[in-house]
């Protein structure tokens, strides 16, 4: 394999994370229009539920990512992930062909959207940490390949909710059923393609095969080794320093549940908020973690706790910008209506184009030592969200309900806020891979996934906000009576975490240690 060029198993890894995401994506684009129009469930425990559901899709990967470095190894974890989505997707077709016996219907949902989570879980961190075991450290390709892999994740994205909003979004709640039957469908073709050609392509730089052991049974003799080389007392002392590590982590755990359990009034966010503590400090607290290990996870912690803001802004895509798009958005082309869920691929095919451009952005800025750090690019991803947020906020300023605006205005917020995505997310996954130790590699990816699980649910909870007439809402104990207010809300969120994480920058460059 060439320097310039890449290995064969990035495109299998491509082709299987596009149908990954056409069945997460194609779900996602009708499931809040599900629940509000054939469940008639109202918008903020709608909000609510899709918070909640994509919040867990995003903490899940933390058991997967240690099932597979533990257990299961990288491809059988895929392998499963693939079974209990597609199980999921088929509950979900079935939820919505019974939509009118409520308990029923709402039962299989629950389910459903259960195993569509834990196979999230199993399947998402692992082929993040795949695209990494393709090639050798600090492989100056690395970034190029996570935007590729980005690519291939977006073009999912992108299909999904034209086919799932056209058969699913008709107007009439029967229809939703066709939308999860699809994206049932897909994932039935994603298994196949998986397992037809997973020992052809998944092989490293050295032509050994990828993910069939978990990391942590190829460093199991080593460890052996080890403890063989430690004396009885050693032995003793280690024990405890384990049992003393486990009492820690454990009153940690009960404090932030009692504390969590004070602020929130459900045991989902209880348990995202104290998970996405707890886990963090578990790795930190490894006494074998050297000094320059150590600072690098740091920056991973840092700048993952500023992504928080970036996603609770961002995934309101499918949650109060799909009401808005439904409700207060003109479009109507030539007499036809277009399906509300098809602005959920404006982003999609927004990412599609600018990935494919981005590399050779960063690659000309690199060449003339232009190119940002990575903590920077983060910064400006943030602050080209705030920027998409500003965008609507003019489009929607003094808009009395009812009225609808043009579809102009939603299009071009997706636009920039996709300039910010790009920015930010495909290089956080490569920063997390070059950054993370080894022994780490699954189980650090499902850390920076908990980033977004956390952002997942305060997304929901923040689209609670979205007005509605004759509710009073507010923030703060600032009233959020028009759209222009709810807007404003992730203009001044993104904005603040933007400009604080350019302060840092620098000095978390430096706690890189050399790393690019």
């Amino acid at each position: 394999m060439s320097n310039t060029g890449h290995p064969k198993g990035l495109y299998l890894i491509f082709a299987t994370s596009t149908a990954e995401r056409f069945s997460y994506f194609g779900m996602r684009a009708i499931l809040i229009l599900y629940l509000t129009q054939a469940l008639c469930m109202d918008p903020q425990m709608a909000t609510s539920i899709y918070g909640s559901y994509t919040g867990l899709v995003y903490l899940a990967p933390l058991l997967g990512g240690y099932i597979a470095d533990k257990y299961w190894g990288i491809r059988k974890s895929i392998t499963w992930g693939i079974i209990m989505m597609s199980i999921g997707q088929f509950l979900m077709f079935g939820s919505a062909s019974v939509y009118e016996q409520r308990e029923l219907s709402q039962w299989l949902m629950y389910v459903g959207l259960a195993l569509l989570i834990l196979g999230n879980g199993s399947f998402k961190p692992t082929t993040s940490a795949m695209v990494g075991k393709l090639y050798r450290p600090n492989d100056p390709r690395l970034d190029s390949a996570y935007t590729i892999y980005y690519m291939g994740v977006n073009v999912g994205a992108f299909i999904a909710p034209l086919a799932c909003g056209f058969f699913g979004e008709t107007g009439n709640p029967a229809d939703f059923k066709w939308g999860f039957l699809i994206a049932a469908v897909v994932t039935i073709l994603l298994f196949i393609i998986f397992q037809t050609q997973k020992n052809k392509y998944l092989k490293g730089p050295d032509g050994e095969e990828l993910g069939i052991i978990p990391d942590a049974k190829l460093k199991q003799n080593g460890r052996s080794e080890e403890s063989r080389d430690l004396s009885p007392e050693e032995q003793q002392e280690t024990k405890r320093k384990q049992q003393r590590t486990y009492l820690k982590l454990g009153l940690l755990t009960v404090a932030l549940v009692a504390l969590f359990a004070y602020l929130f009034d459900d045991w989902v966010s209880v348990g995202i908020f104290t998970a996405c503590i707890v886990c963090p400090v578990s790795i930190m607290m490894d006494d074998k973690l050297t000094r320059i290990e150590r600072d690098r996870i740091w920056v991973i912690y840092i700048i993952a706790f500023f992504v928080i803001f970036f996603w609770a802004a961002y995934e309101q895509a499918g949650a109060s910008l799909n009401l808005f798009a439904a409700q207060q958005t003109d479009r109507v082309f030539f007499g036809w209506e277009m399906p509300a869920s098809w602005t959920q691929s404006f982003n999609a095919i927004f990412v599609v184009i600018l990935a494919a451009v981005a590399p050779y952005v960063w690659s000309y800025l690199h060449k003339r030592n232009m190119e940002p750090t990575a903590p920077t690019k983060q910064a400006i991803g943030l602050l080209l969200l705030s920027l998409g947020y500003l965008f609507i906020c003019i489009g929607v300023k003094d808009l009395q309900p009812g009225v609808k605006v043009s579809i102009i205005w939603i299009t071009g917020l997706y636009f920039i806020h996709t300039l910010g995505e790009i920015s930010l997310s495909p290089i956080g996954l490569s920063m997390v891979n070059k950054l993370t130790p080894a022994r780490f590699a699954s189980l650090m990816m499902g850390i920076w996934f908990m980033s977004t699980a956390s952002a997942n649910k305060f997304a929901g909870m923040l689209g609670g906000l979205y007005p509605e007439e004759g509710k009073v809402k507010s923030l703060l104990g600032i009233q959020i009576e028009t759209l222009f207010d709810f807007f404003m809300i992730f203009v001044i969120m993104s904005a603040v975490a933007s400009i604080i994480l350019f302060f840092l920058s620098k000095k978390l460059q430096q706690m890189m240690h050399g790393v690019e």
